[in-house]
């Protein structure tokens, strides 16, 4: 099953399809055709055998009804070895189905994940090889200018999963998104607020909520109307969180499933009410970490 944060990440690119051609632009070995708009085009990328394969995402850049470029968008949060054979299969029938070149974009949380989907797909002879374009937190821009925030808010909540962590430029990065949020539909807020606070650590988090209660911010996402009040998280919210934070921990513990120390504070610490809904979900089939943050 895909993660809270998987499913998230690939709702940016189906608000903003044109998100896969500003992250492709001016990468190694890929030159951006002339286009006039980006859409949507469909997953679901089968042969003639039963086996089924579905992209998690198709962008089209298009000419008129003409598609001259199309991008396959990937959201890979692990190594999966299956999942890089599934990867030619889906550049080869999108291409046989469009008849335009194809590139695979593959976007990753951490740098591990990012350098094993950086590493070139041999599948036959004499030099049939696919690379996909790859982009990780190195590969993600840090953008902490509040105007731009507002003219590419997908981009900016990338900019913040990669380096919201980072203390630097951390004060500027949070400015910037919360910036963004002020550019969005009200309706996305709560989403792309809640793709953030699940990748922050526990300071990072605290210092976006100070940020969350100031103007010109105040009350900026549906989140911050649910859970704050005079810039406090309402006392009964706050013991709801704690307890299911708590559950999650205590039902693991029970089924002897070992947890890193920085593991236990990711779990404490979350404060999205769907993502720790999803945990208590996995935790009574759940053996190894891995299955449960999958």
């Amino acid at each position: 099953m895909p993660s809270h944060l998987h499913e998230n990440l690939i709702e940016l690119f189906r608000n903003q399809p044109r998100l896969a051609a500003d992250l492709l632009d001016g990468r190694p070995g890929v030159t951006l055709p002339s286009f006039e708009q980006a859409t949507l085009s469909a997953g679901e990328l089968n042969d003639v055998k039963p086996t089924e394969y579905a992209a998690d995402l198709v962008v089209c850049l298009m000419n008129g009804n003409e598609a001259v470029l199309a991008v396959i968008v990937e959201v890979q949060l692990s190594s999966q070895k299956r999942k890089r054979r599934s990867w030619i299969a889906y550049v080869g029938t999108l291409h046989a189905r469009l008849g335009c070149l194809v590139v695979l974009l593959v976007i990753c949380a951490d740098a591990a994940t990012a350098n094993w989907c950086a590493t070139p797909i041999h599948y036959g002879m004499p030099d049939n090889v696919l690379n996909a374009v790859v982009v990780g937190p190195r590969q993600i821009p840090t953008v902490t200018d509040p105007v731009a925030a507002q003219q590419t808010p997908e981009l900016t909540l990338l900019s913040t999963v990669a380096h919201g962590n980072d203390s630097t430029d951390q004060k500027l990065i949070l400015e910037a998104f919360l910036s963004a949020l002020l550019a969005i539909d009200p309706d996305d807020r709560a989403r792309y607020h809640d793709v953030v606070t699940t990748t922050l650590n526990a300071a990072a988090r605290e210092h976006l909520e100070a940020l969350m209660t100031t103007a010109p911010y105040e009350y900026t996402s549906e989140f911050a109307l649910r859970y704050f009040n005079d810039g406090e998280i309402k006392g009964e919210i706050k013991g709801e969180i704690k307890g299911e934070a708590k559950s999650v921990l205590k039902v693991l513990d029970a089924r002897g499933v070992d947890l890193t120390p920085e593991m236990r504070e990711r779990i404490s610490q979350c404060r999205d009410v769907d993502q720790l809904d999803l945990w208590l979900t996995r935790v009574a089939v759940v053996t190894t970490p891995e299955e449960l943050f999958r």
